[in-house]
This record gives C-alpha cells, structure tokens and sequence, in this order.
C-alpha cells in the first residue's frame, strides 16, 4: 500500500533500525534534501496486526538533465527478511513507476542482489562522492531510456526542474 504522511515516522523507525547509524550522511541523502519523494511509489507492508514489516521510497534526481528515480531507501524489518518482501515491494514499485510514465531508475546497491530486478551497473553516471562507482546500478523501464544519459546526478531544485 502507499505510504501515508501518518506513517513517515513508523517507516523512518524502520530504516534506522536497518540501516547502520549515520545513514543520512550518505551521499544519496544529499540527493533529497528539501525534495519531497515520489509518493505514488512509496510504499509500506503491513502486517496482519498493522505492523510495518518493509518499506521503499523513491526520488526524483536529475542525471545530464534527464529526470530519473533514485530508488532507496528499501528495507525489510529483520524478522521478516527472507520473506520475499523486499523483491515484491521492488517489483511492485517498479511496475508502477513504469505505469506512470518513468523511463529509468537508479540505485547504489550491490550488483548481485539487484540483478535479479533488471538492475546493472552503469558507467558514466557519477554520484556524489565518496560512492564507490561500482554500486552505480541502473534499470531502463522503456527501451533505450538510458541511451545517451551520462553525467552527474543531481538533486532536483527551484532552479532546474521543470
């Protein structure tokens, strides 16, 4: 289900506890800074009871002026990883990013996970420092959508979003 404004706080517990202390200091939290999130693709899993047992999030960026989504933070509550649940809430996402119109989809993540999902490395796309080039994994949702689209990747302000 999409995720509501009520459960901002609940699905922010969750990354902390899944994520290492310090998680927005990461590069890709520069990237949201004042940029609210793609909200139709922000989704949560709930259990039975209510409680949230995963959650992701996307954001638009802007790569050699292309509109692109940064897909993270995705995170499963520990008791129910191995689940399948990340996999559906990515596919699920993906499919209706795909639906709505986006071409193309980044992350920083490993390669072997990801794959699965149609995600690749790709060469020329430049996060800010200090990601490792190598985690620099894409996916194109229509053909071709990455053909020609190189350069940084840049938070989307007042000054260059359309």
């Amino acid at each position: 289900m999409r995720e509501t404004k009520d459960d901002w706080w609940e699905v922010e517990a969750l990354y902390d506890l899944c994520f290492a202390p310090g998680r927005e200091a990461l590069s890709s939290y520069r990237l949201r800074d004042g940029v609210d999130p793609v909200a139709d693709l922000c989704l949560v899993a709930r259990d039975e009871g209510g409680i949230i047992g995963g959650a992701i999030r996307y954001w638009p960026v802007l790569v050699g002026g292309a509109k692109v989504l940064l897909l993270g933070p995705v995170a499963v509550h520990p008791t129910r990883q191995g689940e399948g649940l990340g996999g559906v809430l990515i596919r699920q996402s993906l499919d209706k990013a795909q639906a709505l119109g986006w071409e193309r989809v980044l992350l920083v993540g490993d390669e072997p996970y990801y794959k699965r999902f149609g995600f690749l490395r790709i060469d020329g796309v430049v996060m800010p420092p200090p990601t490792n080039p190598a985690r620099v994994l894409a996916r194109a949702l229509s053909e071709g959508a990455w053909d020609g689209v190189r350069g940084d990747v840049v938070r989307i302000n007042e000054n260059n979003k359309e």
